[in-house]
């Protein structure tokens, strides 16, 4: 029993390094691919500045109506931010919406899918850090299951695989992302058991 419970360990040790090493090959993306145009755009905060400035240069090309930057800091006003930012008076004014409800992805998430709802948006560009553009298009997904997300990402340092490779800093960013990652689709397979054992019970005899 004790050498078996050896090889589990070792089998999902290896398991975890494959998964992370494809993880963080993935997500770097050396030429990102302009979206489709959609209905809107967010850009959640955290990480680089770019991630916003990213998504207010989209709106002015025009990829979107409207912009959401979600997860503003509660203490940042609107002209300290919008200044920054160096945006248009009256684009911020008419297409620029500030949510400060969320304070982490999954916070991202339900402030998003409720800013689509009540626009009645199906179609969004999401701006995010591209190592945090699969967990933040996995938790988005899950929230809003209607709505068509187009990532775009923005690239960072951290992914360089030069980088991530020599440096244990770097490693252990993205590595903590990656649990975080499989955090949330262990939740997507629950929640699809879920859905799965319910639809079973209200099946007719």
């Amino acid at each position: 029993m004790r050498s078996i419970g050896l090889w589990a360990i070792v089998i999902a040790a290896i398991a975890f390094i494959v998964g992370f090493w494809n993880f963080a090959n993935d997500v770097r993306q050396d030429v990102v691919e302009e979206p489709p145009p959609a209905e809107a755009i967010v850009a959640l905060t955290g990480g680089s500045l770019e991630r916003l400035s990213t998504g207010v240069r989209l709106l002015e090309q025009h990829k979107g109506q409207r912009l959401l930057i979600s997860g503003v800091n509660r203490i940042v006003t609107d002209a300290e931010l919008f200044e920054v930012l160096e945006l248009d008076g009256e684009l911020a004014e008419c297409c620029v919406d500030l949510g400060r409800s969320a304070d982490d992805t999954l916070g991202n998430a339900a402030e998003t899918a409720a800013w689509a709802r009540e626009h009645n948006y199906t179609r969004l560009i999401l701006v995010t850090d591209d190592y945090h553009m699969p967990r933040s298009r996995a938790e988005l997904t899950l929230a809003m299951p209607e709505v068509e997300i187009y990532p775009y990402p923005v690239q960072t340092r951290w992914t360089d695989p030069d980088l991530w490779r020599s440096d244990i800093g770097a490693a252990s960013r993205i590595g903590a992302e990656y649990v975080k990652y499989l955090v949330i689709r262990g939740r997507e397979a629950l929640i699809g058991l879920g859905s799965n054992a319910e639809d079973g019970d209200t099946e007719p005899a």
